[in-house]
């Protein structure tokens, strides 16, 4: 994922806090990290919202030992079993966040655990800023785990920008060390054992966990998917996992090569260019793909490496959906679950000037973002209900695809619109064409698609009863999404009052 609203992240990072080192050290060993309190405030882009008011607190710990590597026995395939070895040892030290209920009684029992993006050469909490506001009216406790070195070490981005830990605060994380990507895979197991420990290291204060579940979006969904594939059957920790915006294969196992590396190919460790999930996951894993994802953009496309859903794999394909758009660009900032319909309206409006774009204007206007928030918020209930219950979500279509020389085409509708997929009532009621696909400007355009408002001429045309007959028919497809489990009944009111705004606007 870009660096996305790049001028409040640098504000943000530099108003942490300079101060305080590691208390309270815990016996480590080679499976189980010295876990260390580190009071203050965090360098972590979690919102302008005060979370101490939603009845959740917000802790930072180190996390120091030896972590393991990985080999492979054979070269990767397709069908992403992969069979895994250890490979020697390095000692490291990361960080992790915490956000948890303050009081007992709020905590539903299940841990998110977010691998950390660093696409941005800095930590960035994707899933968290789509996600949070799931998360918190739950009672979700969250980790965050700087897994990669990027996210640390200072000269490790392959963007050459962000604010990695060690040079946002110096006096704060000066203390960390990385030993390389190879690594990032144990540090995530050692990070979930640590949360499942009796009395969790002192991570969660008294909260007992249930159930923990990895989570990681772009380039983390990336590492999630060797880790899934690979690491797993071995590691055995997480229960669930959520893997979001995957794009064809997965990140190399244990050669340091990023998705974005222009390192010399090496069979013993890469990955091919197309990687599924293995068809024998141990726990259940839930993945939403938008339509960005899967045409792959300047990567290669999930479309290519589409999985059957099976025991315990399930796989949502987003239609209208956009790997990067505006919610993520204005409500994950400002959204606490208080705000009101026409701020959120106006989060959902398009534009051609992405705020914080580092590319600067797009040639269209970006996707707006309704079904990917809404459907994300969905998808962390749908992992958590599996796990809780062990019935599976219901298997959905797969979007309409067809070949386009390396990539792949959508199959659309009169309106422009991909069929198949999840549908919301966004793509089956339309008021605007919204596309993972068709932007151009810049890095940020090839990630953003597009959402371009219908003329009044065209909204006549399809709701020729005007306001009433539009919010008539989106009122039925809502509740056909939330019936599916696609969206939630808790967002239901205020996507109707979007809907009446938005509607005006569009036209």
């Amino acid at each position: 994922m870009p660096s996305l609203m790049k001028r409040r992240s640098v504000a943000l990072l530099l108003s942490a806090s300079l101060a305080c080192l590691p208390i309270s050290v815990q016996a480590q060993s080679a499976s189980s990290p010295a876990i260390a309190a580190l009071p203050g405030k965090p360098v972590l882009l979690m919102g302008s919202y005060d979370l101490g008011s939603m009845a959740y607190q917000v802790d930072e710990f180190t996390a120091a030992g030896k972590a393991t590597r990985y080999a492979l026995r054979r070269p990767a395939t397709i069908d992403g079993k992969l069979d895994a070895v250890t490979d020697g040892t390095a000692d490291y030290a990361t960080r992790y966040v915490v956000i948890r209920p303050s009081e007992p009684k709020k905590f539903n029992g299940t841990v998110l655990v977010e691998w950390l993006n660093v696409t941005a050469g800095q930590d960035t909490p994707a899933d968290w800023m789509v996600a949070h506001r799931e998360i918190l009216r739950r009672g979700f406790a969250y980790v965050a785990v700087s897994a990669q070195k990027v996210g640390i070490e200072p000269g490790a981005s392959v963007m050459g920008m962000g604010l990695p830990l060690k040079k946002a605060n110096p006096a704060r994380y000066g203390s960390l060390s990385h030993p390389g990507d190879a690594f990032s895979y144990d540090i995530f197991s050692q990070a979930g054992r640590a949360l499942k420990a009796k009395g969790s290291n002192g991570l969660l204060g008294n909260l007992l966990p249930r159930r923990v579940i990895g989570i990681g979006e772009s380039q983390s969904a990336a590492y999630l998917v060797t880790y899934a594939n690979a690491v797993d059957p071995l590691a055995k920790v997480y229960d669930g996992y959520l893997v979001h915006s995957r794009f064809g294969s997965g990140s190399s196992l244990s050669n340091n090569r990023g998705i974005d590396s222009k390192a010399a190919p090496n069979p013993q460790y890469d990955m091919p260019a197309h990687m599924r999930f293995r068809s024998d996951m141990r726990v259940p894993l839930l993945s939403l793909v938008t339509e960005t994802d899967l045409n792959g953009s300047r990567l290669t496309g999930y479309a290519g490496s589409r999985t059957p859903d099976g025991k315990n794999l399930r796989v949502w394909e987003l239609a209208g959906a956009a790997h990067a758009d505006g919610y993520l660009f204005g409500g994950a900032f400002m959204d606490d679950g208080k705000r009101s319909a026409a701020e959120l309206a106006r989060v959902f409006r398009t534009s051609v000037n992405a705020p914080g774009a580092p590319s600067g204007g797009l040639a269209k206007p970006y996707n707006s973002g309704q079904p990917h928030h809404y459907v994300l918020q969905a998808a962390v209930r749908g992992i958590d209900s599996w796990l809780r219950t062990g019935k599976a979500p219901s298997s959905t279509p797969i979007v309409a695809t067809k070949p386009d020389g390396e990539k792949w085409a959508f199959v659309t509708d009169a309106n422009g619109i991909a069929k198949g997929g999840v549908r919301t009532p966004w793509t089956d009621v339309p008021t605007m064409r919204l596309s993972g696909i068709g932007n151009d400007g810049g890095f940020i355009g090839m990630l953003v698609g597009v959402g371009e408002p219908f003329d009044a001429a065209r909204l006549a045309a399809l709701y020729p009863g005007g306001k009433a007959e539009y919010l008539k028919r989106f009122t039925t497809s809502l509740d056909t999404a939330i019936a599916k489990g696609h969206l939630l009944s808790d967002d239901r009111q205020e996507i109707l009052d979007i809907a009446a705004i938005n509607y005006q606007w569009a036209n």
